[in-house]
């Protein structure tokens, strides 16, 4: 057994409502690959925040190195060899690589020497970096690098990672994890947090478990099979999406020939799409981030206005309607962003709720809200898909980004709309959450919608669409049928191999 690096003893942490963290307990080993694992809302967050000096303690205590730790503030944790890559980046697209890298620096150096020192980490590491391009030009694997170099520049003793892989491709995850398994053989510890169960198992020397705030067991990962860790995770057993069968409808939606320009500079242009979904099909859309994903999601939804017909539901042009407008007709749509575009910070689940369900649930009439009624609305989306939470008055930012998720979708789900798009439906969400999001996209196209899911989890899209499409640099590849679908077709086609060359691979 490596000797203790980190040891955390009786956390507690209580918020108006809900108590986050009670009494955990457990060590971190030196040079070890330590997975906490959980289920949306059981306290993974606000652990690892304690951790790092964002949030302090209401009881217990830590201990780093055989001496007594409480940083104040993040600076101090990283003072005392404590880094941490978040699941949401915090960079700036406007500045370059070297420029980003030393916003978070205390003393940055000079720029030349930042730019040599980047240069040669990230070689070492096997995570190659020119210091000198812009962020706003870099993949979402690019950008994660730059993330994590940042926090190698400080030679930390224990790096954190909170979903590290949910941007990334099939080979950029190997990248990182050989990184990891390099870092750890030099004696840095890692504590991990995935629902990804897989990949603990590939990487993780031993897990701890948290249930509603509790530590209630540990195992190690390489000796448990993923379907148990979450069945830990839940404290029940696990339930597998039912696909059954179903017959396709007539076209529901289609897209003839839509090119749109990118909505900023570092956006993506969409580039002569072209796609039909039928009543009752799932089809899935694969690619890797900033690939058109959010571009496509803001066209069906109305955000963004096209040629009147270039979208076509059942037949009629929608292309020049607002979102408003087509909500009406049953179109749809839950997007990636969770905070600031799915839903509004600051406002109550509640009036979340209302901001997306006035027109089809009914909750306001002649301008009047039916503030009742929009309360009901919002609790049967929290109850349909056990979003955890005190209740409706809370305010959306209070929720677990995975909770949030869950609410996000039961509210558009809830709607019984002709015609649902979403990105990344299950982004962030665990194991049981993700079950349970599928099988309500599965249970929704069983009743006749047309279901778009934009996914970068090729895993969930093999598993619940009908057909397949690869969007790369703004262009959709044609359709093909998930059954016999093999991951070398697939990675063909997320490479841009368009068209007819794809039907001959």
């Amino acid at each position: 057994m490596s000797d203790v690096l980190l040891s955390l003893k009786g956390l507690t942490k209580a918020y108006p409502g809900v108590v986050a963290n009670d009494h955990v307990s457990f060590d971190i080993g030196v040079g070890e690959v330590h997975a906490l694992l959980g289920e949306n809302g059981a306290g993974k967050s606000t652990l690892v925040k304690m951790i790092y000096g964002l949030v302090k303690p209401d009881s217990g205590e830590m201990v780093l190195n055989d001496a007594p730790y409480m940083p104040a503030e993040p600076r101090a944790a990283r003072a005392d060899g404590i880094a941490m890559v978040f699941q949401h980046f915090s960079l700036f697209d406007a500045l370059n690589v070297a420029e980003n890298i030393a916003l978070g620096m205390e003393n940055p150096p000079p720029m030349r020497d930042l730019a040599q020192r980047i240069k040669s980490v990230s070689e070492n590491y096997g995570l190659p970096l020119d210091p000198f391009r812009a962020v706003g030009d870099l993949s979402a694997g690019e950008r994660q690098r730059v993330e994590i170099i940042r926090c190698l520049l400080q030679d930390p003793k224990l790096l954190i990672m909170d979903e590290p892989t949910s941007v990334l491709t099939p080979q950029e995850v190997e990248i990182l994890f050989q990184t990891l398994r390099k870092l750890k053989s030099e004696g840095t510890s890692i504590l991990y947090i995935s629902h990804k169960l897989e990949e603990i198992r590939s990487l993780c020397d031993f897990a701890t478990i948290l249930r509603l705030g509790q530590n209630v067991g540990a195992c190690v990962p390489r000796d448990t099979s993923a379907r148990d860790m979450a069945e830990m995770m839940v404290g029940a057993a696990l339930k597998t999406p039912e696909r059954g069968g179903r017959d396709l409808g007539p076209v529901a939606l289609s897209i003839r020939g839509l090119s749109v320009p990118a909505p900023s500079a570092f956006g993506t242009a969409l580039k002569d799409v072209t796609l039909t979904v039928h009543k009752g099909e799932i089809l899935g859309i694969g690619g890797v981030a900033g690939n058109g994903q959010d571009e496509l999601l803001s066209v069906l939804s109305g955000e963004v206005l096209c040629a009147p017909g270039e979208v076509l539901l059942h037949g009629d042009a929608i292309g020049q309607m607002n979102p408003t407008k087509r909500r009406k007709l049953g179109v749809l749509a839950a997007p990636e962003e969770r905070l600031g575009h799915a839903a509004a910070p600051d406002m109550s689940l509640t009036e979340n709720a209302l901001l997306t369900g006035s027109v089809r649930q009914g909750l306001e009439t002649r301008g009047m809200i039916n503030w009742s009624r929009a309360k009901g609305f919002a609790e049967a989306v929290i109850a349909g898909f056990d979003v955890r939470t005190p209740g409706p008055g809370n305010a959306a930012r209070s929720l677990s980004g995975g909770n949030l998720q869950k609410f996000v979708i039961g509210r558009e789900v809830l709607q019984d709309p002709d015609v649902l798009v979403v990105n990344q439906p299950t982004w962030g969400v665990d194991a049981a959450a993700a079950a349970a999001i599928r099988q309500a996209l599965l249970d929704l196209a069983a009743k006749g919608a047309a279901v778009i899911c934009i996914s970068q989890d090729l895993d969930e899209l093999m598993e619940i669409s009908d057909n397949f499409a690869a969007l790369n640099e703004g262009r959709l590849s044609n359709p093909r049928s998930t059954q016999g679908l093999t991951v070398d077709e697939i990675g063909l086609m997320m490479g841009g191999a368009h068209g007819m060359e794809v039907a001959h691979v």
